[in-house]
């Protein structure tokens, strides 16, 4: 049976840049959709030529700030894909949209183009916390916004960040229980971190933004977990909850190390070469993306063959993340070499005494509760 492909489509344009955003977005006076949306079907030709037959399991629209897209341009999108890459299961299609009010128009367009899962940048339900945050939404947006999404599409997702300066767990609690009040069956949970080159991270050097210490974003973690588990969401993954089967497949794909492919300005992907993994990076910034693939078909900028090591330790980084962890059989299909063949002896047996990681009954090594916490450290010294 061939595995489905994942395909992973960037649109880089936002309204506004957030001030806690490190992702390859752009904000434009102008824009040339129509050219955008050629190079982007172009550059799927390409990319479908090179995989060959394929089913195709899942499309994500990301970005940047997808819902800025016109629906023509999502269908024009999704119709390629399924061309390219025909499926007997019906794919999912995810598109991230923002709760303005201009993209709130376009939700019932977004439906009919083809998305039949939607992801909601909703962030917080304070009106306070979503100014210092930068965004462009209101409280009342957000919720119409989760309104509109139960009764639009089969499957909905939100997210929201926490550990935000000042932030109380009652207060958390409310804000995460009236979401989880729509009934929507997914949960993406970010904790806000300081990145490097952002205004957030001017203003934390200035002092003006003072993060909550370790055991508060311990115990407003702990708290969604629970107010998850009262609406029947479950963690499945270090930062995402689900019903049990609205699991995110196209997010799976990265966490199970399966073959996707990525288009548009920064994309990247993991596909066959030549029968050799190959991870591959598009160029970032738009205009020259778009005029790479008018040139040239593509804008790959560099492609690299993985060796075993490489694919292991990738591979070790994302599967860990999840609850199930890892299974031994793929990990030595996928990255070419046995899973204690690329654990570090000692830190794998420490691991499991502290109670971090442990063996499940199926013979899948997965992290515990306490070891999700503490990926970050243990990674780096559990991996050889």
């Amino acid at each position: 049976m061939i595995e489905p492909i994942a395909l992973y489509v960037h649109w880089p344009f936002c309204a506004a840049r957030c001030p806690y955003c490190d992702f390859n977005s752009h904000v434009r006076d102008r824009l040339d959709e129509p050219r955008y949306r050629a190079a982007i079907l172009a550059e799927l030709a390409h990319e479908a030529a090179l995989v060959g037959p394929r089913p195709l399991g899942s499309i994500f629209f990301g970005g940047g700030t997808p819902s800025l897209m016109s629906p023509g341009t999502v269908a024009a999108v999704v119709d390629a894909a399924r061309a390219a890459f025909p499926a007997d299961v019906e794919p999912e299609i995810t598109l991230e949209a923002n709760p303005t009010s201009v993209e709130l128009a376009r939700l019932a367009g977004f439906r009919e183009a083809g998305v039949n899962r939607i992801s909601l940048g909703i962030q917080a339900l304070d009106d306070a916390a979503l100014g210092f945050l930068g965004r462009r939404h209101s409280a009342a947006q957000a919720l119409e916004a989760l309104a509109q999404a139960r009764s639009l599409f089969p499957r909905a997702s939100f997210d929201l960040i926490y550990a935000r300066p000042g932030q109380s767990i009652s207060a958390w609690r409310e804000e995460v229980r009236r979401a989880l009040g729509y009934g929507l069956d997914h949960l993406s949970l970010y904790q806000l971190t300081i990145e490097p080159g952002t205004p957030f991270e001017r203003a934390h050097a200035r002092g003006e933004i003072v993060l909550p210490d370790d055991a508060a974003q311990a115990a407003l973690y702990d708290a969604t977990v629970e107010e998850a588990a009262r609406a029947g969401l479950v963690p499945y993954e270090v930062s995402n909850y689900a019903r049990p089967g609205a699991e995110s497949r196209h997010n799976l794909a990265y966490w199970t190390y399966a073959d996707y492919a990525g288009i548009g300005p920064g994309a990247h992907g993991r596909l066959p070469r030549d029968g050799v993994p190959t991870a591959m990076a598009r160029i970032r910034a738009p205009e020259a993306w778009m005029e790479a693939v008018e040139t040239r078909g593509h804008g790959v900028r560099e492609q690299e063959a993985l060796p075993p090591e490489a694919r292991a330790r990738e591979m070790l980084l994302m599967g860990l993340r999840l609850t199930r962890g890892i299974d031994p059989a793929r990990f030595a299909a996928r990255a070419g070499m046995g899973l204690t063949d690329a654990l570090d002896p000692r830190t794998l047996a420490a691991a499991l005494e502290e109670g971090w990681l442990l063996w499940e009954e199926d013979g899948a090594l997965a992290a515990t509760a306490a070891g999700r916490m503490r990926l970050d450290a243990l990674l780096p010294a559990l991996v050889r």
